[in-house]
């Protein structure tokens, strides 16, 4: 029995006065709506019309009956006037996981963008190097950096790449000197990222002379975020490979300088996860098409900053 569909007819019924003008409205039989308010007092075990020929009234059970259907569905209706505006209209809280370094360079500023146009929608971040089980985790967004995605029920939306570069201090090249080549960099002090995509042995370039590994011996200093890669670089320390993103800064002081500049390295794409393409939340689509409008010039604008420097 559809008891909530039952109590629909059974306050329409009342409202009409009567079986034949309640199944009128309702597009439906008199026979259906006299059949659901039956249903529904043998569900109770009380009766809530008194019926005759010519008119119906209620119990005084039916009265109290009536309260409570009215009330809740008007709570039903609300519920589903608040559901099916959520996929119209951007609005609520929208949780958001990105990668450290990347969220804190381009997903805060864009979040302030997004905002402006979408007021109603408050956006809850965090930001940590693994990638979050959506589901379980309860997030409605994840920006992971990877080379390629594993087969997985979510849903992807490619926003772009990003890729790392070579980098040292002026002061750390005034005593070591300047790199040539990627095979001069086994006569530097080479610093390690830690991520579980790349190897800690080795470096791979991309250049001209298509892709070179490096073999790297013993390090002196492994860190996985990448500021923290880009401070040691910058006092000193050695060679790094730091994602644009968080070395750019460091160019533009001149505490970075770029080595290599026909190299880059670890190049990875940016993806966009979401659980499920059907019935979007207006706020999950509607942040995702703007992120999707929004990165990819943001990307390309470093990338033409950084090739100014390698002409400097």
């Amino acid at each position: 029995m559809d008891t909530l569909q039952n109590m629909r007819v059974f306050v329409r019924v009342v409202e009409a006065g009567s079986f034949t003008g309640a199944a009128q409205h309702l597009n439906t039989t008199t026979a259906y709506a006299s059949r659901a308010v039956s249903d529904l007092e043998a569900h109770l075990r009380t009766r809530l019309l008194n019926r005759t020929t010519r008119r119906i009234a209620l119990t005084e059970a039916g009265e109290r009956y009536l309260q409570r259907c009215e009330q809740i569905l008007a709570y039903v209706d609300q519920a589903e006037a608040e559901a099916s505006d959520a996929h119209a209209r951007p609005s609520g809280k929208l949780k958001v996981h990105a990668m450290t370094s990347f969220g804190q360079h381009y997903v805060v500023p864009a979040v302030g963008r997004y905002q402006e146009r979408y007021p109603d929608v408050n956006i809850e971040l965090t930001l940590a190097q693994r990638m979050p089980d959506l589901l379980d985790e309860g997030f409605d967004v994840s920006l992971t950096l990877a080379t390629g995605l594993s087969d997985s029920a979510l849903v992807s939306q490619r926003l772009g790449s990003a890729f790392s570069i070579a980098c040292a201090s002026p002061a750390y090249l005034e005593r070591r000197g300047v790199p040539q080549t990627p095979g001069d960099l086994a006569q530097h002090t080479c610093l390690q990222m830690v991520t579980p995509v790349f190897p800690i042995d080795k470096w791979i370039f991309d250049g001209p002379n298509g892709e070179e590994t490096i073999a790297l011996g013993p390090t002196t200093f492994q860190v996985n975020v990448a500021e923290a890669m880009a401070v040691a670089v910058s006092s000193g320390m050695g060679v790094g490979l730091i994602p644009l993103y968080s070395a750019i800064s460091g160019l533009r002081s001149g505490k970075l300088v770029w080595l290599l500049p026909e190299y880059t390295s670890q190049e990875m794409n940016l993806y966009a996860l979401y659980p499920s393409r059907q019935y979007l939340d207006a706020k999950i689509r509607t942040w995702v098409e703007f992120l999707r409008d929004e990165l990819p010039a943001t990307l390309a604008r470093d990338h033409e900053e950084l090739r100014q420097f390698a002409r400097t």
